[in-house]
């Protein structure tokens, strides 16, 4: 059994306590938040607790709160030589105060405290200072279902900035397109087929072999024809910035 506890209240906390719940080899034991408000619905099920000089010895203390307060958690916490993890994927592990064991547990999905998860679609980076804490995180990814994978701070940055680009940028370029629907009186749900098909073909082609569409083949009359529909000066300079990209990708 690996006892657990758990330090913040965000998405990624919440969704790392839910799965946790759920299985038989891990055990959280205390949960903490300075805002006991946050977790306090939590109580029936798991000791939580605003007080860091509250926290038991576990095997694991996993920081997952903003990238912004992970240092000052670390530094913090009232005793030394134990394992202690963040689960952020741009904060490098040395951000950990040094008086403990130190790790990164790097679920790299996108977390919304509501929305269901299926935790055998979410790949976890690890990344360990010594060598002997390596199979708990790995056993710990086992446990819930997880891939894992052994990496170093650079390329977990290196992901962290890829998945800015698949995820956060393509919600905007979603919403982008939400709002041009949105214009005529046309259901975005009408590109829903679209977008699933978009993100199943990468999975067994390159994202450069699946590129389509006006900009790759140079249709210079479609492209202005769509450049007269957009009314946003924003939206217009996202479209020239992107086909302009894709035209320097293919050649074009």
């Amino acid at each position: 059994m690996i006892s657990v506890s758990i330090l913040g209240a965000g998405n990624v906390a919440t969704h790392l306590f839910r799965v946790f719940s759920k299985t038989e080899t891990v055990s959280v034991k205390q949960w903490y938040n300075r805002d006991l408000g946050k977790i306090s619905s939590f109580q029936n099920e798991v000791s939580v607790t605003d007080n860091l000089s509250d926290l038991t010895e576990v095997d694991l203390y996993i920081i997952a709160v903003s990238d912004d307060a992970i240092s000052g958690i670390s530094e913090a916490l009232p005793f030394s030589d134990r394992l202690v993890v963040h689960t952020s994927g741009s904060v490098s592990v040395y951000d950990l105060d040094k008086k403990n064991r130190r790790g990164v547990f790097y679920p790299l999905q996108t977390f919304s405290k509501d929305a269901e998860l299926d935790f055998k679609n979410v790949p976890i980076c690890i990344e360990t200072i010594g060598k002997k804490d390596y199979p708990l995180l790995k056993s710990l990814a086992e446990a819930i279902g997880c891939d894992y994978y052994k990496i170093n701070s650079d390329q977990r940055k290196a992901l962290h900035l890829a998945a800015v680009f698949v995820n956060n940028f393509t919600n905007q370029l979603y919403r982008v397109a939400h709002e041009i629907t949105e214009s005529e009186g046309v259901e975005f749900d009408v590109l829903k087929p679209l977008i699933l098909e978009t993100a199943k073909k990468v999975q067994y082609l390159s994202p450069y072999l699946a590129q389509t569409g006006p900009a790759k083949r140079n249709d210079k009359n479609t492209i202005k024809r769509h450049l007269n529909l957009l009314e946003s000066e924003e939206h217009k300079a996202i479209y020239n910035l992107m086909t302009n990209a894709i035209k320097n990708t293919h050649g074009k």
